[in-house]
């Protein structure tokens, strides 16, 4: 991924915005806000252009949609990416009982959560994978999840508190990759690590693998770790179904095994590690096809 295609930024609104937002949920629904972000979608589409035709032509090239279908389907992903961060405010002020959450394979995610072995939760930008930690409560494990240090105070704040009551502990990504040490420890402790692995925020520790009909860059970070430690990855997508609904999708990704991708006897750590990656692209393009307009990377994804 080059310079210009690498991921910046945080939640708009600055700190009165976002103070303004978590008041206004104490006041008001969830209905009346989508409403008033289904006005604002077409001009935030106008004056970013960057996003719009990021989106644009993932719809145009990778889904071959025509252009007038293309151009709905950029608003209504934006509209999709307004609601899951009017959720996650909603959240921040208390109201966290609107919202119903289904687990499909609930049996394998409290199987590793009752484990006293620890094992790393692959996510990504698609769905909101965020609002799980704020949702579910893992009895006897703590989650370790590294997520990017750049956000506003107002959210830094908020997450905290919210995670904090559910077992999960915030390793922020650091640019001295200390975080990387604090994510060692806690699988030597025996517990689970959360990290996005559709980013790679300029790494170059990177696999291409196929996507879309075409080929983009996964940071494979996250599944040299599970190599080193021996320990299961669980490819988990939370995926907005309705209004007030979430439906969690849990895929195995160390039990994974396709005719295309047979491991090989007696595999290094890296070729593993590189096997769990093209796997977790394989999940991703999956869910994603599943709910095109949940697909939140707004930047340019493909290496072509």
């Amino acid at each position: 991924m080059t310079k210009s295609q690498t991921w910046k930024g945080n939640t708009g609104g600055g700190f009165l915005g976002q103070q303004g937002l978590i008041a206004l949920f104490r006041l008001t629904g969830l209905r009346s806000l989508y409403f008033v972000m289904a006005l604002v979608v077409p001009f935030y589409m106008l004056f970013s252009r960057k996003t719009y035709r990021a989106m644009y032509r993932f719809f145009r090239v990778r889904l071959g949609y025509s252009g007038w279908k293309s151009f709905i389907s950029t608003y209504k992903n934006h509209f999709a990416f307004g609601q899951v961060i009017l959720d996650r405010f909603a959240i921040f002020a208390g109201r966290k009982n609107l919202f119903e959450v289904e687990i499909i394979d609930e049996d394998f995610f409290y199987r590793l959560t009752s484990d006293s072995k620890g094992f790393i939760i692959a996510g990504s930008h698609a769905g909101n994978f965020e609002i799980a930690g704020y949702l579910l409560r893992p009895e006897g494990k703590v989650i370790n999840a590294l997520i990017y240090s750049g956000e506003t105070e107002t959210v830094r704040r908020n997450r905290a508190k919210a995670l904090g009551g559910n077992n999960v502990r915030i390793i922020p990504i650091a640019d001295d990759m200390s975080h990387l040490f604090a994510a060692h420890a806690a699988l030597q402790k025996g517990e689970a690590v959360s990290m996005s692995c559709d980013r790679s925020l300029g790494s170059s520790k990177v696999v291409t693998c196929d996507f879309f009909n075409g080929k983009a860059d996964f940071p494979v970070g996250a599944f040299i770790l599970s190599t080193h430690f021996a320990v299961e990855v669980a490819a988990i997508f939370v995926m907005k179904e309705s209004n007030r609904k979430y439906r969690i999708h849990i895929k195995s990704l160390t039990g994974a095994a396709t005719p295309e991708d047979t491991p090989a006897e007696n595999p290094t750590r890296r070729e593993q590690a590189e096997r769990y990656t093209r796997l977790f692209a394989k999940e991703l393009e999956a869910i994603v096809r599943q709910y095109p307009m949940q697909w939140f990377n707004y930047h340019e994804f493909w290496k072509d």
